[in-house]
């Protein structure tokens, strides 16, 4: 099963839309750096932390290596916050993987090194297409976040599946 390494605004942003059971369904691993999960991960809602984990979320620790390259990525990329440097360290050591984020700075550089970089719209075509996300749910979570300022989409993707999806509805 392929993993997918996400930093904390991804999982927050799937929080808000009630998104984040139906996501630990895919057929994939969901990831996190241990200092990501521990320093920004706020409670939302019905899923906290707790339920996170029991759902199959993953934590994990970075080596002394990985420890060292997130420092290493800090001092060279300035625009990126220490935390995106966790999760860029994260996906340069996890073979094959996927960043799941929504910085476009982070996006550019980890694509720049060959990790493949999605977001949170890619998460909702991925629960569209497996079905493991109802049309009413998906149509629900986008809305939701069309209305948050403080979740930051592509305003033109997002109305084009809300309308979409209303559509089917």
């Amino acid at each position: 099963m392929r993993i997918i390494v996400s930093d904390t605004s991804c999982i927050i942003d799937l929080g808000k839309g009630s998104l984040l059971g139906a996501v630990l369904t895919l057929p994939y691993t969901f990831v996190m750096s241990d200092v990501l999960f521990a320093d920004e991960l706020i409670d939302f809602g019905p899923i906290a932390r707790p339920k996170l984990l029991a759902l199959g979320f993953q934590v994990v620790e970075l080596d002394g290596e990985g420890t060292r390259r997130a420092s290493e990525y800090f001092a060279q990329y300035r625009r990126l916050s220490l935390h995106d440097c966790f999760a860029l360290a994260l996906a340069a050591q996890t073979a094959d993987c996927i960043l799941l984020t929504g910085d476009g700075t982070l996006r550019q550089i980890a694509t720049a090194m060959g990790i493949e970089v999605h977001g949170v719209l890619w998460v909702v075509d991925q629960l569209e297409h497996t079905q493991l996300g109802s049309v009413q749910q998906l149509y629900d979570a986008l809305c939701c976040w069309e209305q948050d300022a403080l979740v930051f989409l592509p305003r033109d993707e997002l109305r084009r599946r809300i309308h979409r999806l209303r559509r089917l509805l």
